[in-house]
């Protein structure tokens, strides 16, 4: 499953973000990429040794956090801390997948979530658009600054190149509480269909009916 979370970021949040980006120290991306990746990735990221950028850093992860429809669709056991990354003109990054394991020792995670905030307005940059590789076909994604896509990390994935202005992104992995996509994907319908029950109906028999298997189904399939 593939979904798109609009204003994950306020108006003020992410001018804070650029902000502070704009003044920061960026480092060549492929220091963070994984042996077979760093051929195809052509990026700079902010440093997160610093002060500012923790801040941030930590006020994105907060705002991620916050957001319903992520939890609903990620069931997060785990979440990365999010990466600042900068293409300006002449910079991509090749078709690739995801490293299946990120971190070493009590902080090594299972990636089973990737997931891309858009921090420039779509219209200030051309190209950038993350394509993912599905059996439908290429799939493209160029949100509006704040908006966020979130993705199975085993899926091939690129950045296009950026021909005009700067694309900025906060891009971060979470290790789900289920495994299997295809079985958030059922949950992830369920608890939106009994929300929407609840929201026009109050609490009916059939929001209790869709609440009990949504529970069960989570005892089941999670690993906590």
């Amino acid at each position: 499953m593939i979904l798109c979370i609009g204003d994950v970021l306020s108006a003020q949040a992410l001018a804070r973000v650029r902000e502070t980006l704009q003044t920061s120290a960026f480092r060549d991306g492929r220091d963070t990429a994984g042996w077979h990746a760093r051929t195809v990735k052509r990026n700079t990221q902010a440093d997160g040794r610093e002060r500012a950028v923790q801040t941030i850093r930590d006020e994105v992860d907060q705002a991620i956090a916050a957001s319903s429809l992520f939890q609903m669709a990620a069931r997060p056991k785990r979440v990365k801390p999010v990466l600042f990354s900068r293409y300006e003109p002449g910079m991509d990054y090749g078709s690739h997948v995801d490293d299946a394991v990120m971190g070493q020792g009590a902080e090594a995670m299972r990636t089973d979530i990737a997931f891309t905030l858009f921090l420039s307005e779509a219209d200030s940059y051309a190209g950038g658009e993350l394509i993912t590789d599905t059996t439908a076909g290429e799939q493209h994604y160029k949100l509006p600054a704040g908006s966020m896509v979130v993705y199975p990390a085993s899926t091939l994935h690129r950045v296009a190149p950026v021909s005009h202005g700067e694309r900025l992104a906060a891009v971060g992995w979470c290790q789900s509480q289920v495994r299997d996509p295809a079985q958030r994907e059922v949950l992830f319908d369920l608890d939106t269909s009994r929300r929407r029950i609840f929201s026009e109906q109050g609490k009916t028999e059939d929001f209790d009916a869709i609440s009990k298997s949504v529970a069960n189904l989570l005892r089941m399939w999670a690993e906590v």
